[in-house]
């Protein structure tokens, strides 16, 4: 199959590179993103007020492609909010304390419950959902701060948000960038994350476990006094009956969508669609019940924290999911069909011309996606470069004629592992917050588990392929 590859095809290669340069060096890649648009714009329709146009259509298009998705994390997160006023979310977390008894089942429960909160709610209205109620317990029975932060941030921000089986936040954007369904993305990152999860995990289980008998790990003090004696943030009084009814309605209508789910074989945005519209009834029931005569102004209040809160996650998303929605379908719709008669987009394009030149094997496509997945999380965000590893992903399954979905996989999950976040210190400082830890110091300990999961799951990967 022969491809002509234009300047366009140049262009968009060249500020890929750029993109991952600025990302190696820890800096912001929105402008170079938005001048690779403009010119990739220039280049293809020779006209600057129609560059200029592209520009605007291709925030405007992603944001279109992104909308569902920082929707109902927005709404999600606002519900977080109205339970944890309340003090629902106790009553929620709270059976789940009963089973801590000693450190290994402080770290073991404090994460399995992180992780399956975390798959509803996302890590960091998880964080501060669990914090409150299972960090002092972990205290109490002998599981030092530290560990306490491991655990929901190996957890929740790695297996959790990397695999985002139920929001599909990550699916969606590599999938979209990748040019393939969001399902197939889903179902071969199961047996990548559940390697990557279980070898991560154990691993720091184990290296905790041998810090704590050598004494290098203990509780402090000030972690009792902190976490022992700290007071709640509740702006109403609701009885202890009514929280523990609410809560189990809650979990009962959360456990209804994924028998939903499973029944009706939801995916995507429909599955997406069904948690988000459950947590606006729980929101304004939460609300309506709590605050009651208040309940209509704390409903939006609720909400406009929702939305701050996720336009402050995609914010930097945007810009270079615009840029590299041109590699695709997204071409055409911003700018215009100005691409060669032969083209199938940009980056099918490229693959097709590379593996024609290139021999790559399946090793090196996975040990590269792997690479480049961690190259795109060390801005911290996470999300903002897994685009890219979708479009890496298409041009070397081109080359070796199958795999998009498991090059997929693991380019996203190892991206969120690095930067969603378990190694890039600003990206912890949710849990290390809410654990009272340095995040420099939690960062420094994910480290080697981390980097063993990665090297073990690109083996897998690997194999799959």
């Amino acid at each position: 199959m022969q491809v002509d590859l234009s300047m366009i095809h140049w262009i968009y290669v060249l500020f890929i590179a750029f993109i991952i340069l600025f990302m190696v060096f820890q800096k912001d890649t929105t402008i170079i993103c938005i001048v690779g648009i403009f010119l990739i714009g220039l280049t293809a329709t020779g006209s600057l007020y129609k560059s200029i146009i592209s520009l605007f259509s291709s925030f405007a298009y992603a944001i279109t492609e992104l909308l569902s998705t920082i929707l109902v994390i927005s709404i999600i997160v606002a519900m977080s909010r109205s339970l944890m006023k309340t003090g629902i979310n106790d009553a929620l977390i709270r059976p789940f304390s009963k089973l801590i008894r000693t450190p290994t089942l402080a770290y073991w429960t404090i994460g399995i419950v992180m992780m399956m909160i975390s798959w509803f709610f996302w890590p960091s209205p998880a964080v501060a959902l669990l914090g409150a109620v299972l960090v002092p317990v972990a205290i109490r029975v002998g599981l030092p701060a530290l560990g306490a932060a491991m655990a929901m941030n190996l957890f929740g921000h790695g297996i959790a948000l990397s695999s985002d089986f139920i929001i599909q936040a990550a699916p969606k954007l590599t999938a979209d960038a990748a040019g393939i369904p969001v399902h197939d993305v889903i179902s071969a990152s199961i047996p990548l994350a559940i390697t990557m999860g279980i070898s991560t995990t154990i691993i720091a289980f184990f290296l905790l476990k041998r810090d704590m008998k050598k004494g290098v790990l203990v509780v402090k003090p000030e972690d009792q006094e902190h976490f022992l004696n700290k007071g709640t943030d509740l702006e109403t009084t609701l009885s202890p009956l009514l929280k523990n009814f609410l809560a189990i309605l809650i979990t009962f209508l959360f456990a209804l969508d994924v028998i939903i789910m499973s029944i009706y074989n939801l995916q995507g945005g429909d599955a997406a669609a069904l948690v988000g519209g459950t947590a606006i009834a729980i929101l304004l029931i939460v609300t309506l019940v709590g605050f009651k005569m208040k309940g209509l102004e704390k409903s939006t209040s609720f909400l406009v924290e929702g939305f701050q809160f996720g336009f402050k996650v995609f914010g930097p998303v945007i810009p270079i999911a615009a840029f590299f929605y041109l590699g695709d379908i997204g071409f055409e719709k911003i700018i215009g069909p100005f691409l060669p008669e032969t083209s199938h987009g940009i980056v099918n394009d490229l693959g097709v011309a590379l593996s024609s030149v290139v021999p790559f094997t399946k090793a090196v496509g996975a040990i590269t996606l792997s690479i480049v997945g961690a190259i795109t999380g060390l801005d911290g965000s996470g999300f903002s470069g897994i685009s890219l590893v979708g479009s890496v992903a298409t041009i070397f399954s081109h080359t070796i004629e199958s795999g998009t979905a498991t090059l997929t996989a693991l380019g996203q999950i190892t991206g969120i592992w690095v930067g969603g976040g378990t190694l890039v210190p600003w990206a912890l400082i949710p849990a290390a917050a809410i654990c009272n830890v340095d995040p420099f110091e939690l960062a420094r300990r994910n480290v080697i588990p981390v980097f063993i999961g990665i090297l073990i799951t690109t083996i897998v990967a690997i194999l799959l392929l």
